[in-house]
C-alpha cells in the first residue's frame, strides 16, 4: 500500500535540483523515504517525482504502523540515572512557569524555515520587541526586511523539525555532506533516530539531549542550563590553569584581557558542490585567517555549528548574534549568494573582534584545522564541552575586589536601560532607512524623469515653431530634460553606494542587540538568587558559607558584564565612526556629481 502525506506548507522547487513543487493541502505519495537530510522523495497527482522537506509534509496517521510505547522509550541506560529526585535540590531555584524553562511548538501555520525558538521572546524578537520582559512598550520593532532582504538576524534560532542540529538550534533543511556513509557529520547529527539524541521531560517543558555519549544529562535552555544561575552560583569545581579568561581594571573599568595583534579573517569565492550523487547542492565558502594565510572550506551549515557551539559556551556571558537565516528558495541566486556571503564576513569579523570568543578553541579550530581527521577530532572535544552555559563564569577571573551587591545590580540594571534604549533607536533608523530606500528606488526617480520628459516635450514644441535661432534654446532644454532622467538612476543607485551599509551596519547592531535580554537575564536571576540567600539559608536549602560563596560569585558575573559592556561600547564607537564617514563622504559626493550635472546644463542657455 502507497504511503499517503498532507502537504502543509507551500514549497516552490528550485530549478535543477531534484526538488518537487507542492502547494498546501495537495495529497502526495511518498516514494522513498530514505533520501536523509531532512528530505524525502514524493510523487503527485500528476505523476512528477521530486524530492521536498520532511517538515512540509505530515503523513496520514491511517496509515502509519501502530504506535508502540515501549519501542518510543528512550534506552534506559541514556536516561535511568537521572531523576527527579536528582533534580530536586534546584527546585527552589526553578523559575516560575512561562519563563525561561518553557519550549515553544511551531504552530500549524508557521513554515518550517521560520521555526519558533525555545526563547519564550523569541516571537516578538522575529517581527517585534525582544525586549518585552523589560518594557511593556509594544511600539517598538522593525521588520529586517529592509531592502530586498532575504535573510535576517534574528537572535536564537530553534528548530522544532530540525533533523540534524538538535532540538534548541537549527534549520530543518539544513544539507548534508557528501552521503551518510563517508560522512561522519551526518552520522553523528543528521538524523534524529540515531543514538545520542535522548527526549527528557523536566520541569515545564521537555528538552533533547544532544550527545548520548555523555556521562550525565545535559538540558538545552537558553544558553544556561534549566536551573539557571545557580549551577554556577554553588557549584564546587572550579576551572583552573589555561582555562581562566581574565579580566582586569582599565581606563574604562572591566575589561576582558586583548591579543597583542587582531585576529581576523576573509570570507570568499563561494563554489556550488553536490551531494547524494547530484540530487543536492550546497554552496561552500572559502574562509582564510589572518594568522595562517591558509585557505578552509566551510559550508552554511558549519556555519550554523558554529554559531551553536558559541552559543551554548558563551551565551550566559557574552551575546552571540545569530546567523544570516537560512533560506529555501532562491539560495542559488547570485545575489543572494553574495549577499549571504556579505552577512557572513560581518558576522565572523565581528567574532574575530572579540578576544574571548576569537581565542577559543572551537572557533580557532574553525579558522585553521589541518585536514578532515583534525576537524572531525576538534569538533568532538567541542561537542563534549562540559564548560557551557552558566558554567562559563567558573573560567572568569577578575582582578579586582568583590562588589557589594547593591552596586551589582545597578550596573545591571544601567546596562538594561542602555541597551534597551539604543535597541529602540537601531530599529528607529532600519524603519526610516527601509523608507527611504524604497523612495530612492521607487518614487523619487520617477518624478525626476517626469520633470525631465517635461522639458524634453516642451523642446519639440518649440522646435515646431519654425522660428530661426530656436535650436540654441532646444538643445539646452534637451539636455536639462536628459539631465533629469541620469538624475534619477543616480537617485535610484545610491543606496546601494551609501544607505546599503549603514542599514547593514544597524541590522548586525539589531541582532546584537536582541541578545542582551537574555544575557542580561542571567545576571538579574542571579541577583535574585543572592537576594533570596536569607530566605535559603533560613530554610537549610543552603549553608551559611554557601551564601557567601553565591555574593562572590555574583560579584564576578558582573565584572564580566561591565567587561563585555565595554567591549560592545568600544566596537560600537569605531562601528558607527566608521559607517557614518563613509555614508556622509559618499552622500558628498552623490550631490557634487548632481550638482556638477546641474551647473552642465545651466551653461548650455544664453541670455540675450
Amino acid at each position: 500500500m502507497a504511503l499517503k502525506a498532507q502537504v502543509l506548507y507551500d514549497f516552490t522547487a528550485e530549478p535543477g535540483n531534484n526538488e518537487l513543487t507542492v502547494k498546501e493541502g495537495e495529497t502526495v505519495t511518498i516514494t522513498n523515504q530514505q533520501i536523509g537530510g531532512g528530505w524525502i522523495e514524493a510523487q503527485n497527482s500528476r505523476g512528477d517525482v521530486g524530492l521536498v522537506p520532511e517538515d512540509y509534509i505530515e503523513l496520514n496517521k491511517s496509515a502509519l504502523p501502530p504506535f508502540s510505547a515501549a519501542a518510543a522509550a528512550p534506552p534506559a541506560a541514556n536516561v535511568g540515572s537521572v531523576t527527579n529526585s536528582d533534580l530536586s535540590f534546584f527546585d527552589a531555584f526553578a523559575p516560575a512557569a512561562g519563563t525561561q524553562n518553557q519550549v515553544a511548538t511551531r504552530g500549524s501555520s508557521t513554515p518550517p524555515d521560520t521555526p519558533v525558538s525555545p526563547y519564550p521572546d523569541e516571537a516578538e524578537r522575529n517581527g517585534g520587541d525582544p525586549w518585552s520582559s523589560w518594557s511593556t512598550d509594544p511600539s517598538a520593532g522593525a521588520s529586517n526586511n529592509w531592502a530586498s532582504n532575504p535573510e535576517g538576524t534574528q537572535t536564537g534560532k530553534a528548530a522544532a523539525g530540525d533533523s540534524w542540529a538538535g532540538a534548541s538550534h537549527g534549520h530543518p533543511q539544513a544539507y548534508q555532506g557528501p552521503g551518510a556513509d563517508d560522512d561522519e557529520w551526518d552520522d553523528e547529527w543528521d538524523d534524529k533516530s540515531a543514538a545520542g539524541f535522548n527526549e527528557a521531560e523536566s520541569g515545564d517543558g521537555g528538552a533533547m539531549q544532544r550527545g548520548g555519549a555523555h556521562a550525565s544529562m545535559k538540558l538545552k535552555f537558553p544558553g544556561f542550563s534549566k536551573s539557571g544561575p545557580e549551577l554556577y552560583l554553588l557549584c564546587k569545581q572550579i576551572a583552573k590553569g589555561k582555562d581562566k579568561l581574565t579580566i582586569y581594571m582599565g581606563e574604562v573599568g572591566p575589561v576582558w584581557l586583548y591579543p597583542e595583534s587582531q585576529l581576523d579573517c576573509v570570507v570568499a569565492d563561494p563554489k556550488k558542490g553536490s551531494k547524494m550523487y547530484g540530487l543536492k547542492s550546497y554552496i561552500e565558502y572559502q574562509i582564510t585567517a589572518n594568522t595562517t594565510n591558509r585557505p578552509v572550506n566551510h559550508r552554511y551549515k558549519h556555519f550554523d555549528w558554529l554559531y551553536e557551539r558559541l552559543l551554548d559556551k558563551f551565551g550566559s556571558a557574552i551575546p552571540i548574534p545569530s546567523l544570516p537565516d537560512k533560506q529555501v528558495t532562491g539560495r542559488f541566486e547570485e545575489e543572494f549568494i553574495k549577499m549571504r556571503m556579505e552577512r557572513l564576513q560581518g558576522w565572523m569579523s565581528r567574532m574575530c573582534r572579540h578576544p574571548v570568543v576569537a581565542s577559543s578553541e572551537v572557533f580557532q579550530l574553525f579558522l585553521t584545522y589541518k585536514d578532515e581527521k583534525d576537524w572531525k577530532t576538534g569538533k568532538r572535544k567541542a561537542e563534549k564541552d562540559e564548560t557551557v552555559g552558566v558554567m562559563i563564569f567558573t573560567t572568569i577571573e577578575p582582578e579586582a575586589p568583590d562588589l557589594d551587591a547593591i552596586e551589582v545590580e545597578n550596573k545591571c540594571d544601567q546596562f538594561s536601560r542602555f541597551t534597551k534604549a539604543m535597541d529602540d533607536g537601531v530599529k528607529e533608523i532600519l524603519t526610516v532607512g527601509h523608507e527611504h530606500w524604497k523612495r530612492c528606488t521607487g518614487p523619487l526617480p520617477k518624478e525626476y524623469q517626469r520633470i525631465g520628459k517635461a522639458f524634453q516635450n516642451l523642446s519639440s514644441v518649440f522646435t515646431s515653431s519654425g522660428y530661426q535661432g530656436e535650436e540654441t534654446l532646444t538643445d539646452a532644454m534637451t539636455a536639462a530634460g536628459k539631465t533629469y532622467e541620469e538624475i534619477a538612476q543616480l537617485v535610484a543607485e545610491q543606496p546601494k553606494k551609501d544607505l546599503h551599509f549603514l542599514m547593514e551596519t544597524n541590522n548586525e547592531y539589531k541582532g546584537l542587540l536582541g541578545c542582551f535580554p537574555d544575557t542580561i537575564g542571567v545576571h538579574k536571576a542571579a541577583i535574585d538568587k543572592v537576594k533570596e540567600g536569607d530566605k535559603l539559608v533560613a530554610t537549610s536549602k543552603i549553608s551559611p558559607q554557601e551564601k557567601v560563596t553565591m555574593a562572590k560569585r555574583v560579584s564576578t558575573m558582573s565584572y564580566t558584564l561591565q567587561a563585555e559592556m565595554n567591549h560592545f561600547h568600544s566596537n560600537r564607537i569605531y562601528d558607527y565612526n566608521r559607517v557614518m564617514q563613509l555614508y556622509l563622504e559618499e552622500q558628498v559626493k552623490f550631490y557634487e556629481t548632481i550638482a556638477a550635472k546641474l551647473r552642465q546644463a545651466h551653461g548650455q542657455f544664453t541670455t540675450m
